[in-house]
């Protein structure tokens, strides 16, 4: 894989105030998490199927002897399940004292932003907001910061 180049935003990296985030996408969307919660960046290669798993969890993978759940974040949005290429990454994250991981269209950035510019989800009937922290203006696109403790507690699921 590649390197990913760092963004600049003008803002001092490093500060106490400042945090990174891995940047990616699903369709034309642009979401994130802490770089600290980043554990590997993995391409697809399938993920064993379960039963009885609700519809965004497309299996696991054994990772170097750790059984890691992968959630389709397409479906998890409720927009569909994810039409799988050999372009699509998994992400695997660190939550707590589980590992899961993420399929995503791509990896696109590393972001170092402030704190002071995350912003509340705005609430809405038809807004599904839960699954999201904040979300930031970088460089003139949104990006939605991903709570990943309602991702994986909200599923039941045990890894």
């Amino acid at each position: 894989m590649e390197a990913i180049e760092v963004s600049e935003n003008g803002h001092e990296p490093g500060g106490a105030n400042s945090i990174q985030l891995i940047a990616f996408s699903i369709g034309e969307q642009v979401y994130g998490v802490e770089i600290t919660t980043v554990r590997e960046i993995r391409a697809w290669n399938g993920a064993t199927p379960l039963p009885n798993t609700r519809e965004y969890v497309r299996g696991v993978i054994n990772l170097r002897g750790t059984i890691v759940p992968i959630f389709d974040l397409r479906a998890r949005f409720g927009e569909g399940k994810t039409e799988v290429t050999k372009n699509h990454v998994v992400v695997v994250l660190s939550v707590g004292d589980k590992w899961i991981g993420i399929l995503v269209d791509a990896v696109s950035d590393i972001l170092t932003i402030q704190r002071d510019d995350i912003h509340n989800v705005p609430e809405g009937e038809n807004m599904d907001a839960e699954l999201l922290n904040g979300i930031i203006t970088h460089d003139n696109r949104m990006v939605g910061l991903i709570d990943l403790d309602t991702v994986v507690g909200s599923t039941g699921e045990e890894s």
